[in-house]
């Protein structure tokens, strides 16, 4: 049975997914709080070294939502015993990719860092932090699969809870092992990057237990067979790899937008930081409304309810915009409060706040414009989806490269490719969904 398109449905849905996003926010936020009172230096790394795992993860992501959105599909066309097969099919899936990226992480990256980076020093502590989260990579396999089982369906108050138990543990244990705290020794980086890693794991346990004894186990008939064919794989290869590549190169290029900053100094690569930590404030509702999308776009198109989808996307922009302006009015208002609970040193609390201010706006269109590029997302068009964000990144790079390489700018100024970034999504998304037949494809 499909899900309704009223507000508190709409709400049901997404409230647990964005209670889940500010709970990781939170995480991201204390992780840097405790780090920068560690060190700058260990702070820098963990942000760029973070922000490397995150791509890396993001791959897996891509293949998660594929599945997700295959799932909602045969929910919506009632055929629920095939979610078992793709399930199946996810974890392989899954398990290839994640084995790849960890040999990545633990043979190539670190090396690569050292040869790319001005600061050796940074790059030494960023392949430290690396080599360690990628041990997580082998619980997010197990991780965003069931995630996808349970977003398809739209019980996504799972999700929540194992974001409760993994921050929760990650932030107790960043206490105890970067300060040497609660009977651990004193490892600081490498003890953010293990506990991270640690708390990880605990909500891939959360999660495969709510599993075991969920309704849609026997729904879905879930573990009790283990049947993995061909055509499940390619059909999740086929929806999934483009929105992994999508996913990963979005971030990979926030990577390098990042090293080049690095190049200019370690000034501007603080206050980025901080920019950039206080930027997950504002994924929260977007983040959130974007798994809505996915799962209510994919449900209707099962169903071939063309008629109400525009008014999901009008119902989900008037959400994401109430919302953001909630999660995020204080990137407007009192940035100098945010940004000191991030990083308390004065000397880069002005330049910090405000870009903050300057950028916040594009957060807003980027929050309006996200629902049509996930309604692309959730039709199944995946490659078209893939097209869109490659324009974006493009643009992205040249405007970065002329403003930092050729133009040596300020950094308040470099951050106006935010503008270029979410403009052209919204441009691209909203003429292919206006001028195409896209609601009959088919998955």
């Amino acid at each position: 049975m499909v899900l309704n398109i009223r507000y508190k449905t709409i709400l049901s849905v997404a409230i647990p997914l964005m209670v889940s996003s500010f709970i990781q926010s939170i995480v991201l936020l204390t992780d840097a709080s405790m780090i920068s009172r560690y060190s700058t230096l260990a702070f820098d790394a963990v942000g760029n070294g973070g922000l490397i795992y995150v791509t890396l993860y993001m791959a897996l992501v891509g293949m998660g939502d594929g599945a997700q959105i295959i799932m909602a599909r045969r929910i919506g066309q009632n055929r629920p015993k095939e979610v078992s097969k793709l399930f199946s099919s996810s974890l392989i899936t899954h398990l290839f990719l994640a084995g790849v990226l960890f040999v990545l992480t633990q043979y190539i990256m670190p090396d690569w860092l050292l040869t790319y980076s001005k600061n050796k020093a940074l790059a030494g502590l960023q392949g430290d932090y690396i080599r360690i989260r990628s041990f997580a990579l082998f619980f997010a396999m197990i991780t965003l699969s069931i995630q996808a089982v349970f977003l398809a369906k739209g019980k996504t108050w799972v999700v929540l809870i194992a974001a409760l138990v993994t921050a929760s543990t990650n932030i107790v244990l960043d206490y105890g092992m970067i300060f040497g705290e609660l009977g651990f020794s004193e490892m600081g980086l490498k003890g953010a990057a293990w506990a991270s890693t640690i708390a990880d794991g605990a909500g891939m346990l959360t999660l495969l237990l709510f599993l075991l004894f969920s309704k849609e186990r026997k729904e879905f008939d879930l573990l009790s067979t283990w049947e993995i064919r061909k055509a499940d794989i390619m059909e999740l290869v086929k929806v999934g790899s483009p929105l992994m590549f999508q996913l990963f190169i979005a971030l990979a290029v926030w990577t390098v937008f990042f090293t080049w900053i690095e190049q200019i100094g370690t000034f501007e690569l603080t206050v980025s930081q901080n920019i950039r930590s206080i930027y997950f404030l504002a994924f929260v509702p977007i983040w959130g409304f974007a798994g809505t999308t996915k799962t209510y776009i994919s449900q209707y198109l099962g169903q071939k309810e063309y008629r109400l989808i525009p008014i999901i996307q009008k119902r989900i922009q008037l959400l994401t915009i109430v919302f953001l302006l909630l999660f995020f009015h204080g990137a407007i208002i009192y940035p100098e409060q945010l940004i000191g609970l991030i990083n308390p040193n004065d000397i880069y609390l002005d330049k910090s706040a405000e870009i903050m201010r300057f950028v916040a706006v594009s957060i807003l269109l980027y929050g309006f414009v996200s629902v049509y590029f996930q309604t692309v997302n959730g039709s199944g068009n995946t490659m078209i989806s893939f097209l869109i964000e490659l324009t974006c990144i493009i643009c992205y790079l040249i405007s970065a490269y002329i403003l930092i390489k050729v133009w040596q700018v300020d950094i308040f100024w470099i951050w106006s490719v935010e503008y270029v970034y979410f403009g052209i999504m919204g441009l691209t998304s909203y003429l292919y969904l206006r001028n195409t037949d896209w609601k009959k494809k088919v998955i």
